[in-house]
């Protein structure tokens, strides 16, 4: 049987592949990323005194996580592809996961669901009090915060739906299904030009921004870098794959609106139309995404798991809360400037 192929040219942006120059491993933020950094490119010493070493930070300890977490999606150029499943990188790995799971479990507060999943999941987002970046971006913010805003969102944004792509094959088939149609959106309809990552990367060089995968990731605040690591710890384990599916639904959920008016703020400061086009592409998406997310998506998930609903509100709270903590660094460090 003859298979339909998609006739369209890719239009140039560096999205980024592990060829691309420059996709190294990143500067080391204290004593356990500059050791592990030194091993991932030359194997010189054991993983061994690795493997229990204590990060000196949260810096330290999530920089490490992403690099490490990096080996699954582009890798780099400086560390041999065969590292992805090296034990001694899995087995530091795991410890750094740990820890951070612990901690994004102790910070919230366990949700009593009634029978009417969607209802009360919508509620609670809605309920959910956080800082308000988006708005800001919309009213208030210089040329010059926006840039830095986009330079901080291009460590997710260039990879846009990896994550929850590891999800797929471990999911029951209604599930399975529905969450394939929202990925279809998410990769762009079957045309390369349209994938929602490549859209940022163009918005991005029109920006006068690197689009390079990683580019920016030395220039991030810990807090990028624990929102992307939850996204790779949720997608990468089968036994939390309902957190990955409530983070996917609270994202969607919470961003229809924010991305209006970031797109608005956008073009207040005078940045060209398709860095702009973006966040407009998302603001019609997004608002049915939220729907198949929550009633559709995680509904025949609970539908036939029920025991993974706390899970599941478990993923939606880390995604507002880690949000609410970028926003809250970000607007703080503006207002003390």
């Amino acid at each position: 049987m003859a298979v339909s192929r998609c006739p369209c040219v890719l239009t140039p942006a560096g999205v980024g592949t592990s060829g691309d120059p420059g996709v190294l491993t990143p500067k080391a933020r204290g004593a356990l990323s500059e050791q592990l950094f030194e091993v991932m490119r030359t194997g010189a010493t054991s993983w061994h005194s690795l493997i229990d070493a204590e990060p000196e930070s949260r810096d330290d300890a999530h920089i490490a996580l992403w690099a490490l977490y990096e080996l699954h999606y582009r890798g780099f150029d400086d560390v041999d592809d065969s590292l992805e499943w090296n034990p001694g990188a899995v087995a530091v790995r795991g410890g750094l996961e740990r820890q951070f799971e612990a901690e994004l479990r102790a910070r919230r507060t366990p949700v009593d669901v009634p029978r009417s999943f969607a209802d009360h999941f919508f509620s609670y987002v809605a309920g959910h009090d956080g800082a308000s970046l988006a708005s800001f971006i919309h009213r208030e913010a210089d040329l010059d915060q926006v840039l830095e805003v986009l330079r901080h969102r291009s460590i997710y944004h260039l990879k846009e739906s990896d994550p929850v792509a590891w999800v797929v094959p471990r999911l029951p088939a209604l599930t399975q299904a529905a969450l394939m149609e929202l990925q279809y959106d998410e990769y762009g309809r079957g045309n390369p030009n349209q994938l929602h990552a490549h859209l940022f990367a163009k918005g991005m060089e029109a920006s006068g921004l690197r689009s390079g995968h990683g580019a920016y990731i030395n220039d991030v605040p810990v807090e990028i870098l624990e929102q992307n690591n939850a996204m790779s710890l949720f997608g990468l384990h089968r036994r939390v794959r309902g957190a990955a599916l409530g983070h996917l639904a609270a994202f969607e959920v919470t961003s229809s609106l924010p991305s209006r008016q970031v797109s608005r703020g956008l073009t207040r400061v005078g940045l060209p139309t398709e860095i702009s086009a973006y966040y407009d592409e998302h603001v019609e998406a997004d608002a049915v995404h939220e729907q198949l997310a929550v009633r559709t998506i995680c509904g025949s998930l609970l539908e036939q798991e029920p025991g993974l609903v706390d899970d599941v509100y478990f993923g939606a709270f880390t995604c507002l809360d880690l949000e609410d903590r970028y926003a809250r660094r970000v607007l703080g460090e503006w207002a003390a400037a």
